[in-house]
Formats: structure tokens, C-alpha cells, sequence
């Protein structure tokens, strides 16, 4: 049974020893599911160097978490999205007092494996990132380091939850700026919350064996969240925040706080071409338009490079057809050189609520 602490005394990754004399444990679920409720009722701001992370820690951000690109970025980039370097992490460490996270991929562990070596304060195990296993997540019992995960859903949460995760983020749509996104996630966790809540409250434990079944996860764990009403971990939203309506309206629906980093394309720090961020600026509603989805879903500014994605879909293009279409670099023409019309732009519906380059 795991009891409502989440204490596991047969995981790797509790560490007894002396400092000083003194007896000492790193790694229990008390320590890493605490430093979780540190961070409640806050933003985690993606950073994606020293700059950035110093600006978020002066704006208020309760952590900052480092990326090789912003989730937009990695978006637009393709290809293989990995870990940030481990150089520029550590420069952001010792540049900020705040707690310091990092993602890695999903089922990598070799690679969260060195995030906890180098001394991050909690580990992302992200689906923004390129899946290094597209079947299994990291057995997170067997890290001393804290791991968030993302979940659209009670039952993604709590297999995560499972696995040792002392962390949630109702994922939302990263990189898109539609805020939509995130709270659809959050009212469909709350909703399946309130459903196994009234059967716990109804006595009905056979519904709560289906349920469990259901969601491929032991029936302890739900037993425990429907006695609770709500996830036995702290839950933050993420995908699509990028204003103080959208922080007030995840907050408001029951998130323990959110993390945002998409807004700030349009910023003095970031790579993107100053052609991009000022078509960013001016952009309007009804400027961008959801597509590609037989590829991987992207919002992008109308242009040349969109009309020939229309023009294709009207000639019944195939999916190879899209595909050379798409080609390699256009993100990077785009988003990177300034080429507005055949590159790819590629940003969320927030870019209507953008008026200026932040400093």
C-alpha cells in the first residue's frame, strides 16, 4: 500500500547518512513532495540563461526552470529536443537564489540521472522534449531529486503519482499561448476528482476497484485521492499561461500555482529575430491559425510559407507531401534569420495580446 505520505523504505532513492555526526535523509517523499508545497501559489518562469533567470527571480517567480529553448522554440526548431546544457545550468545556479529545475526526456534516465548530479532542486520529465521512450517513464523512486510530470488527466497524474512523481503539471498545450488549453486539462482532472470523490463518499468500493482498473493504477492510490478530493501532490497548470488573467483563472479552478515561458518570445533575452518578435507585437486576432496536425499540431502566423500548407490540403497533399513541404529549417528561417514570409512562424493565439518588446 502507499500511504498517503508516499513513503517507499524500499526505494534507491533514499540516502541515510551522517553529516556531522548527525543522522541524516535525503531523497524520502516527505523531503521531495515538501519542496513541492514550496513552491505553491507561485509561477515557475522558463529561463533559458542567466539573464532571464535573474529577471524571473526579480519579478517574483518561486523557481525557474531551464530549457535549451522555450517551448515555442522547441516547437518551431524540430528535430531532436534534449536536455539543456549542463554548462549553462550550473551558471544559473549560482547566478540565482532560487530553486533551479531542469527537463529532461521522457524515459531518459541516464539524463535525469546527471540533472541530479549536477544539483538542480527538481527534475521535469517533459513532453516538450523529444520522448526517449515512448512507452515508459523514469521509475522516479530511484532519484533523489524531486520529479514533476505533466497529465491531462486523473489517470495520467495519478500512474505518474505512482511512479514516484512529487510534482504535477496539468500540461496543457506548451508553446501555444492558448490558454484554453490549460484549463480544459484542469476542469477534466477536477471533474474525474469530483466522480471518484462522491463514490468514496457513497461507500461504493467496487466502483473504486472499476475505476482503478480503468486507470491502470492500484487501487490504494485512488482510494487515497478519492478520500482527499483532490491529487495527493501539488498540481501546477502549464501550456498557454501568458497573462495575469490566465495565472487568476488556473488559480481560481484549484492549480497550486503555474508555469509559464511562451510570452516571452517577444522579449530583449530571447533568440528569436527581432523581424519575428515585431510581426509578434503587431499581430492581431485571427492572425494565426492551428495546423499541420497530421505532423505535429502548430499555430502559425499567416504567410507565404502558410498559404502553400492551404494550397496543399486543397490538392488532398499526403502525408509525405506535407512532410517535404515542412522541410528542415524552416523554423529556423522564421523564426531565427527574420525571413517572415518563407519561414516558419509559429506562436500562440497570446500573440494578439502582445503590444511590445519586453526589456
Amino acid at each position: 500500500m502507499l500511504p498517503l505520505s508516499g513513503e517507499r523504505i524500499d526505494a534507491k532513492g533514499i540516502i541515510s547518512e551522517k553529516l556531522d555526526s548527525i543522522d541524516t535523509i535525503r531523497g524520502s517523499s516527505r523531503l521531495k513532495r515538501g519542496f513541492a508545497q514550496m513552491q505553491k501559489n507561485g509561477v515557475v518562469m522558463d529561463v533559458t540563461n542567466v539573464e532571464q533567470a535573474l529577471i524571473a527571480q526579480e519579478a517574483g517567480a518561486v523557481s525557474v526552470m531551464v530549457l535549451d529553448k522555450l517551448p515555442s522554440e522547441v516547437r518551431k526548431a524540430g528535430g531532436v529536443a534534449r536536455t539543456a546544457s549542463i554548462k549553462i545550468i550550473e551558471e544559473i545556479m549560482d547566478s540565482v537564489t532560487i530553486p533551479v529545475m531542469a527537463k529532461c526526456r521522457i524515459g531518459h534516465v541516464s539524463e535525469a540521472l546527471v540533472l541530479q548530479e549536477t544539483d538542480v532542486d527538481m527534475i521535469d520529465e517533459s513532453e516538450v522534449l523529444t520522448p526517449a521512450d515512448e512507452l515508459r517513464h523514469i521509475w522516479k523512486w530511484d532519484l533523489t531529486t524531486p520529479v514533476v510530470n505533466g497529465a491531462r488527466s486523473l489517470a495520467e497524474a495519478l500512474r505518474r503519482i505512482e511512479e514516484g512523481a512529487s510534482m504535477i503539471r496539468t500540461k496543457g498545450e506548451p508553446g501555444t499561448g492558448n490558454v484554453a488549453e490549460a484549463i480544459t486539462h484542469i476542469k477534466k482532472v477536477n471533474d474525474e476528482l469530483r466522480t471518484i470523490k462522491s463514490i468514496y463518499d457513497s461507500g461504493d468500493n467496487q466502483d473504486l476497484v472499476r475505476i482503478s482498473r480503468e486507470f491502470k493504477v492500484s487501487y490504494d492510490i485512488v482510494e487515497q485521492t478519492a478520500k482527499l478530493g483532490r491529487l495527493p501532490v501539488v498540481n501546477f497548470a502549464a501550456g498557454g499561461i501568458a497573462s495575469g488573467k490566465a495565472i487568476l483563472a488556473a488559480m481560481v479552478l484549484g492549480a497550486d500555482g503555474v508555469q509559464m515561458g511562451s510570452r516571452f518570445v517577444a522579449s530583449e533575452e530571447c533568440s528569436a529575430h527581432i523581424n519575428f518578435k515585431n510581426k509578434v507585437v503587431i499581430a492581431g486576432e485571427g492572425e494565426t491559425d492551428l495546423t499541420l496536425k497530421e505532423l505535429t499540431a502548430v499555430r502559425l502566423m499567416k504567410n507565404d510559407f502558410y498559404n502553400q500548407i492551404q494550397k496543399a490540403y486543397a490538392d488532398n497533399a499526403t502525408h509525405e507531401e506535407l512532410k517535404n513541404l515542412l522541410g528542415r529549417g524552416r523554423a529556423k528561417k522564421g523564426m531565427f534569420e527574420g525571413n517572415l514570409e518563407e519561414g516558419e512562424l509559429e506562436i500562440g493565439q497570446v500573440s494578439a495580446m502582445i503590444n511590445t518588446i519586453m526589456p
